[in-house]
Protein backbone atom coordinates (compact mmCIF):
# COMPACT_ATOMS: atom_id res chain seq x y z
CA UNK A 1 0.00 0.00 0.00
CA UNK A 2 1.57 3.02 -0.57
CA UNK A 3 1.85 5.44 1.98
CA UNK A 4 1.25 9.55 2.13
CA UNK A 5 3.84 12.36 2.59
CA UNK A 6 1.90 12.66 5.78
CA UNK A 7 1.41 9.23 6.90
CA UNK A 8 5.45 8.31 6.32
CA UNK A 9 6.22 11.94 8.48
CA UNK A 10 4.62 10.21 11.78
CA UNK A 11 5.56 7.16 10.99
CA UNK A 12 8.96 7.87 11.30
CA UNK A 13 8.72 10.07 14.43
CA UNK A 14 6.88 7.30 15.90
CA UNK A 15 8.98 4.50 14.54
CA UNK A 16 12.58 3.48 16.31
CA UNK A 17 15.58 4.89 14.97
CA UNK A 18 18.59 3.50 14.47
CA UNK A 19 19.99 5.02 17.86
CA UNK A 20 17.40 3.79 19.57
CA UNK A 21 17.74 -0.16 18.55
CA UNK A 22 19.62 -2.49 20.98
CA UNK A 23 20.39 -6.15 20.68
CA UNK A 24 18.90 -7.32 23.87
CA UNK A 25 17.34 -10.86 23.63
CA UNK A 26 13.32 -10.45 23.24
CA UNK A 27 11.21 -11.45 25.90
CA UNK A 28 10.27 -15.18 25.60
CA UNK A 29 7.04 -14.81 26.43
CA UNK A 30 5.35 -13.97 29.89
CA UNK A 31 4.78 -17.22 32.01
CA UNK A 32 1.41 -17.96 33.22
CA UNK A 33 -0.89 -16.61 35.62
CA UNK A 34 1.00 -14.47 38.17
CA UNK A 35 -0.14 -15.39 41.82
CA UNK A 36 -0.85 -11.74 42.63
CA UNK A 37 -3.64 -11.87 39.53
CA UNK A 38 -5.21 -15.06 40.60
CA UNK A 39 -5.37 -13.69 44.03
CA UNK A 40 -6.39 -10.55 43.57
CA UNK A 41 -9.24 -11.68 41.08
CA UNK A 42 -10.45 -13.96 43.62
CA UNK A 43 -11.03 -10.84 46.38
CA UNK A 44 -12.65 -8.58 43.72
CA UNK A 45 -14.69 -11.36 43.00
CA UNK A 46 -15.26 -12.78 46.71
CA UNK A 47 -16.38 -9.20 47.88
CA UNK A 48 -18.42 -8.71 45.02
CA UNK A 49 -20.75 -11.88 45.84
CA UNK A 50 -20.95 -11.17 49.47
CA UNK A 51 -22.09 -7.40 48.85
CA UNK A 52 -24.77 -9.05 46.15
CA UNK A 53 -25.93 -11.63 48.72
CA UNK A 54 -26.51 -8.98 51.28
CA UNK A 55 -27.72 -6.51 48.97
CA UNK A 56 -30.01 -8.74 47.49
CA UNK A 57 -32.01 -9.73 50.61
CA UNK A 58 -32.51 -5.73 51.43
CA UNK A 59 -34.06 -5.16 48.18
CA UNK A 60 -37.47 -6.29 47.34
CA UNK A 61 -37.66 -4.22 43.96
CA UNK A 62 -35.33 -4.50 41.70
CA UNK A 63 -33.82 -7.98 42.05
CA UNK A 64 -33.72 -8.52 38.33
CA UNK A 65 -31.88 -5.43 37.52
CA UNK A 66 -29.54 -6.64 40.09
CA UNK A 67 -29.09 -10.07 38.47
CA UNK A 68 -28.78 -8.21 35.53
CA UNK A 69 -25.61 -6.26 36.83
CA UNK A 70 -24.13 -9.54 38.52
CA UNK A 71 -24.01 -10.94 34.78
CA UNK A 72 -22.57 -7.70 33.45
CA UNK A 73 -19.74 -8.21 36.25
CA UNK A 74 -19.27 -11.87 35.89
CA UNK A 75 -18.73 -10.81 31.96
CA UNK A 76 -16.58 -8.51 32.54
CA UNK A 77 -14.52 -10.98 34.90
CA UNK A 78 -14.09 -13.27 32.23
CA UNK A 79 -12.59 -11.20 29.50
CA UNK A 80 -10.39 -9.92 32.05
CA UNK A 81 -9.23 -13.64 33.24
CA UNK A 82 -9.23 -13.91 28.91
CA UNK A 83 -7.34 -11.29 28.43
CA UNK A 84 -4.35 -11.71 31.76
CA UNK A 85 -4.73 -15.09 33.00
CA UNK A 86 -5.31 -17.05 29.60
CA UNK A 87 -2.27 -18.25 27.23
CA UNK A 88 -3.46 -15.31 24.60
CA UNK A 89 -1.33 -13.40 27.51
CA UNK A 90 1.89 -15.81 27.35
CA UNK A 91 1.59 -15.60 23.04
CA UNK A 92 1.71 -11.81 23.83
CA UNK A 93 5.51 -12.07 24.15
CA UNK A 94 5.88 -13.78 20.53
CA UNK A 95 3.08 -12.18 18.71
CA UNK A 96 2.13 -8.07 18.55
CA UNK A 97 -1.65 -8.89 17.29
CA UNK A 98 -1.94 -11.21 20.43
CA UNK A 99 -0.69 -8.29 22.58
CA UNK A 100 -3.16 -5.77 20.60
CA UNK A 101 -6.06 -8.32 21.18
CA UNK A 102 -5.28 -8.23 24.74
CA UNK A 103 -5.51 -4.55 24.99
CA UNK A 104 -8.62 -4.32 22.78
CA UNK A 105 -10.18 -6.80 25.62
CA UNK A 106 -9.39 -4.81 28.64
CA UNK A 107 -10.38 -1.67 26.86
CA UNK A 108 -13.32 -2.35 24.68
CA UNK A 109 -14.73 -5.14 26.31
CA UNK A 110 -14.06 -5.29 30.18
CA UNK A 111 -13.57 -1.89 31.19
CA UNK A 112 -17.61 -1.32 29.53
CA UNK A 113 -18.67 -4.16 30.92
CA UNK A 114 -17.81 -3.50 34.38
CA UNK A 115 -18.69 -0.38 34.01
CA UNK A 116 -22.76 -1.32 33.15
CA UNK A 117 -22.25 -3.83 35.86
CA UNK A 118 -21.66 -0.56 38.84
CA UNK A 119 -19.91 -2.57 41.23
CA UNK A 120 -19.18 -0.17 43.52
CA UNK A 121 -22.29 -0.42 45.82
CA UNK A 122 -22.04 -4.32 46.47
CA UNK A 123 -18.33 -4.11 46.97
CA UNK A 124 -19.87 -1.36 49.64
CA UNK A 125 -22.51 -4.34 51.05
CA UNK A 126 -19.77 -6.76 51.77
CA UNK A 127 -18.39 -4.95 54.68
CA UNK A 128 -19.73 -4.55 58.13
CA UNK A 129 -22.00 -1.27 58.57
CA UNK A 130 -20.14 1.16 60.15
CA UNK A 131 -17.29 0.26 57.29
CA UNK A 132 -19.90 0.72 55.14
CA UNK A 133 -21.03 4.07 56.18
CA UNK A 134 -17.08 5.93 56.71
CA UNK A 135 -16.93 4.33 52.90
CA UNK A 136 -19.92 5.51 51.78
CA UNK A 137 -19.53 9.17 53.60
CA UNK A 138 -16.25 9.68 51.74
CA UNK A 139 -17.11 8.38 48.52
CA UNK A 140 -19.93 11.39 49.23
CA UNK A 141 -17.21 13.75 50.53
CA UNK A 142 -17.12 17.64 48.45
CA UNK A 143 -13.59 16.82 47.16
CA UNK A 144 -13.84 13.17 46.16
CA UNK A 145 -17.09 14.34 44.29
CA UNK A 146 -15.40 17.11 42.71
CA UNK A 147 -12.20 15.21 41.58
CA UNK A 148 -14.96 12.34 39.89
CA UNK A 149 -17.09 14.91 38.11
CA UNK A 150 -13.54 16.26 36.50
CA UNK A 151 -12.41 13.31 35.88
CA UNK A 152 -15.57 11.50 34.42
CA UNK A 153 -16.30 14.81 32.25
CA UNK A 154 -16.38 13.02 28.66
CA UNK A 155 -14.11 14.90 27.47
CA UNK A 156 -11.73 15.12 29.96
CA UNK A 157 -11.71 11.22 29.98
CA UNK A 158 -11.85 11.14 26.22
CA UNK A 159 -8.63 13.50 26.39
CA UNK A 160 -6.97 10.98 29.12
CA UNK A 161 -7.63 7.67 27.46
CA UNK A 162 -6.13 8.93 24.01
CA UNK A 163 -3.20 10.16 25.76
CA UNK A 164 -2.91 6.70 27.43
CA UNK A 165 -3.18 5.14 24.05
CA UNK A 166 -0.68 7.25 22.40
CA UNK A 167 1.78 7.66 24.83
CA UNK A 168 2.41 4.21 25.65
CA UNK A 169 2.74 3.22 21.99
CA UNK A 170 5.58 5.31 22.22
CA UNK A 171 8.43 2.37 21.12
CA UNK A 172 10.67 3.30 24.11
CA UNK A 173 7.99 2.99 26.74
CA UNK A 174 6.31 -0.03 25.13
CA UNK A 175 9.81 -1.83 24.47
CA UNK A 176 10.09 -1.10 28.45
CA UNK A 177 7.18 -3.27 29.20
CA UNK A 178 7.87 -5.82 26.81
CA UNK A 179 11.16 -6.64 28.75
CA UNK A 180 9.93 -5.25 32.23
CA UNK A 181 7.02 -7.57 33.92
CA UNK A 182 6.58 -4.45 36.49
CA UNK A 183 6.69 -2.06 33.55
CA UNK A 184 3.97 -4.12 31.79
CA UNK A 185 1.67 -4.26 34.82
CA UNK A 186 1.74 -1.17 34.31
CA UNK A 187 0.66 -0.29 31.15
CA UNK A 188 -2.11 -2.67 31.49
CA UNK A 189 -3.81 -0.82 34.72
CA UNK A 190 -3.10 2.37 32.91
CA UNK A 191 -5.44 1.06 30.08
CA UNK A 192 -7.78 -0.16 32.45
CA UNK A 193 -7.91 2.85 34.45
CA UNK A 194 -8.39 5.08 31.75
CA UNK A 195 -10.93 2.64 30.06
CA UNK A 196 -13.01 2.70 33.00
CA UNK A 197 -12.90 6.97 33.39
CA UNK A 198 -13.75 6.73 29.44
CA UNK A 199 -16.59 4.37 29.51
CA UNK A 200 -17.96 5.56 32.71
CA UNK A 201 -18.22 8.83 31.30
CA UNK A 202 -20.07 7.79 28.20
CA UNK A 203 -22.37 5.21 29.66
CA UNK A 204 -22.80 7.23 33.11
CA UNK A 205 -26.73 7.90 34.31
CA UNK A 206 -25.92 11.66 34.16
CA UNK A 207 -24.53 11.50 30.53
CA UNK A 208 -25.53 13.90 27.98
CA UNK A 209 -25.82 11.07 24.58
CA UNK A 210 -24.88 14.15 22.62
CA UNK A 211 -21.59 14.53 24.16
CA UNK A 212 -21.23 10.86 24.69
CA UNK A 213 -21.79 10.43 21.02
CA UNK A 214 -19.29 13.13 20.18
CA UNK A 215 -16.68 11.77 22.26
CA UNK A 216 -16.95 8.56 20.70
CA UNK A 217 -16.57 9.62 17.71
CA UNK A 218 -13.73 11.45 18.53
CA UNK A 219 -12.26 8.40 20.39
CA UNK A 220 -12.82 5.91 17.14
CA UNK A 221 -10.75 8.60 15.06
CA UNK A 222 -8.23 9.07 17.99
CA UNK A 223 -7.47 5.03 18.15
CA UNK A 224 -7.77 4.17 14.55
CA UNK A 225 -5.47 6.90 14.07
CA UNK A 226 -2.58 5.12 15.68
CA UNK A 227 -3.80 1.70 14.29
CA UNK A 228 -4.06 3.48 10.84
CA UNK A 229 -0.52 4.44 10.94
CA UNK A 230 0.90 1.12 12.70
CA UNK A 231 -0.94 -1.04 9.76
CA UNK A 232 0.51 0.92 7.37
CA UNK A 233 4.60 1.42 8.39
CA UNK A 234 6.57 -0.48 6.31
CA UNK A 235 8.79 -0.89 9.53
CA UNK A 236 8.61 -2.58 13.05
CA UNK A 237 7.87 0.21 15.56
CA UNK A 238 9.04 -2.11 19.19
CA UNK A 239 12.49 -3.52 18.49
CA UNK A 240 12.17 -6.60 20.93
CA UNK A 241 9.37 -7.75 18.41
CA UNK A 242 11.11 -6.98 15.33
CA UNK A 243 14.10 -9.30 16.36
CA UNK A 244 12.03 -12.28 17.15
CA UNK A 245 12.70 -12.99 13.40
CA UNK A 246 9.12 -14.79 12.62
CA UNK A 247 6.59 -13.90 14.95
CA UNK A 248 3.59 -16.16 15.75
CA UNK A 249 1.88 -17.87 12.81
CA UNK A 250 4.60 -17.01 10.78
CA UNK A 251 3.87 -13.62 10.77
CA UNK A 252 7.26 -11.40 9.82
CA UNK A 253 7.56 -8.38 12.34
CA UNK A 254 6.26 -6.10 9.58
CA UNK A 255 2.93 -8.25 9.02
CA UNK A 256 2.29 -8.99 12.77
CA UNK A 257 2.39 -5.37 13.07
CA UNK A 258 0.21 -4.33 9.97
CA UNK A 259 -2.31 -7.17 11.70
CA UNK A 260 -1.83 -5.75 14.98
CA UNK A 261 -2.58 -2.10 13.80
CA UNK A 262 -5.70 -3.10 11.63
CA UNK A 263 -6.98 -5.11 14.78
CA UNK A 264 -6.95 -1.34 16.52
CA UNK A 265 -8.28 0.54 13.76
CA UNK A 266 -11.12 -1.33 12.23
CA UNK A 267 -12.86 -3.19 14.99
CA UNK A 268 -12.11 -0.54 17.68
CA UNK A 269 -13.73 2.36 15.27
CA UNK A 270 -16.13 0.48 14.54
CA UNK A 271 -17.37 -0.43 17.93
CA UNK A 272 -16.84 3.19 19.07
CA UNK A 273 -19.08 4.18 16.16
CA UNK A 274 -21.72 1.24 17.27
CA UNK A 275 -21.89 2.80 20.89
CA UNK A 276 -22.35 6.45 19.72
CA UNK A 277 -25.51 5.62 17.18
CA UNK A 278 -26.79 3.33 20.03
CA UNK A 279 -26.66 6.53 22.51
CA UNK A 280 -27.86 8.84 20.29
CA UNK A 281 -30.93 6.58 18.95
CA UNK A 282 -33.13 6.69 22.10
CA UNK A 283 -32.92 10.70 22.33
CA UNK A 284 -33.92 11.14 18.66
CA UNK A 285 -36.55 8.45 19.56
CA UNK A 286 -37.82 10.52 22.76
CA UNK A 287 -37.34 13.87 21.24
CA UNK A 288 -41.31 13.89 19.89
CA UNK A 289 -42.46 13.52 24.07
CA UNK A 290 -41.69 11.86 27.24
CA UNK A 291 -43.21 8.37 28.45
CA UNK A 292 -45.24 7.99 31.11
CA UNK A 293 -44.26 5.87 34.12
CA UNK A 294 -46.26 2.94 35.40
CA UNK A 295 -47.19 2.83 38.99
CA UNK A 296 -44.65 1.74 41.55
CA UNK A 297 -45.36 -1.05 43.27
CA UNK A 298 -44.83 -0.98 47.80
CA UNK A 299 -41.31 -2.56 48.46
CA UNK A 300 -37.82 -1.40 48.98
CA UNK A 301 -36.08 -0.46 45.71
CA UNK A 302 -32.19 -1.61 44.48
CA UNK A 303 -31.65 2.24 44.55
CA UNK A 304 -33.16 2.80 47.83
CA UNK A 305 -30.72 0.08 49.53
CA UNK A 306 -28.09 1.90 47.80
CA UNK A 307 -29.04 4.96 49.53
CA UNK A 308 -28.79 3.07 53.28
CA UNK A 309 -24.90 2.63 52.58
Amino acid sequence: MRRTPALAAVGALLAPSAAFAHTAAPQAGWPGPEPWMVVGFAIAIGIYVTGFVRLRRRAQLGRPELTRRAGFFALACAVLAAATLSPLHQLGGHSFTAHMAEHELIMLAAAPLLVMSRPLGLWLWAFPAPVRRVLGATGRSRPVRACWSLLADPWVATVVQGAVLWIWHLPSLFDRALKSEGWHVAQHLSFFVAALLFWSAMLGPRRSPWASAACLFATSMISGALGAFMALSQSPWYAPYASLGLAAFGLTPTQDQELAGALMWVPGGLLHAGVAVALLAPALRGAAGETKRAPRAPGRSVAEAYDQI
